[in-house]
């Protein structure tokens, strides 16, 4: 019996020894759970018109420089684009300028590669700022954006705004042949 309580008390010792430095090793990774990303992404329009478009950003944070891909994929595009239109949301407060956006032929990055622009493609860009109408950004490329298997972007490069939140911009386009543009997708980006 008394070998017994002896060896209690070395077994509690040698369990002080493994526990208490596994809950200090433990405790600096329990920090960051709030860092964990969501696999739900918020939508506006609940309808079956909604067409989710891929887009990628360097920056998440506010007030940081930022660029922002906002892809056309061969899937997304069905016959050639003669103009493309993005609607703004209005609680997006940011300077656009006309030299800091961009329409290039881009490479999609994923793993092993980075998204990089591969060639730019030469076109005219307009801002409508009215306050009584919705912002939005025209691009009128000079030849029609073909329909091939290459992905394309509009590039802005922007500092962030002030507000964190979704943002959803709506992409809007001028097929060849049609007179009036149709709804292409939206892209729905975070700023934390």
């Amino acid at each position: 019996m008394l070998k017994n309580a002896k060896k209690l008390p070395l077994n509690f010792k040698i369990l002080r020894f493994f526990l208490i430095p596994t809950i200090f090793v433990s405790t600096p990774f329990l920090n960051n759970i709030q860092d964990a990303k969501a696999g739900i992404e918020f939508q506006w329009e609940q309808g079956s018109g909604y067409k989710k478009l891929n887009w990628f950003q360097k920056e998440n944070s506010r007030r940081f420089r930022n660029t922002i891909y906002f892809f056309l994929r061969p899937s997304d595009r069905y016959t050639e684009l003669l103009k493309i239109k993005i609607a703004i949301p209005k609680t997006f407060k940011t300077n656009l300028k006309e030299e800091k956006i961009s329409l290039c032929k881009v490479r999609i990055g994923g793993y092993e590669k980075r998204t990089k622009c591969l060639e730019e493609i030469p076109a005219d860009i307009e801002i409508n700022t009215d306050e009584s109408s919705l912002r939005s950004l025209e691009i009128y490329p000079y030849r029609p954006i073909p329909s091939n298997k290459d992905s394309y972007a509009v590039v802005l490069k922007v500092i962030n705004p002030k507000r964190s939140g979704l943002y959803q911009f709506h992409s809007y386009g001028q097929l060849k042949g049609k007179s009036s543009s149709s709804y292409l997708g939206s892209w729905t980006i975070v700023i934390d």
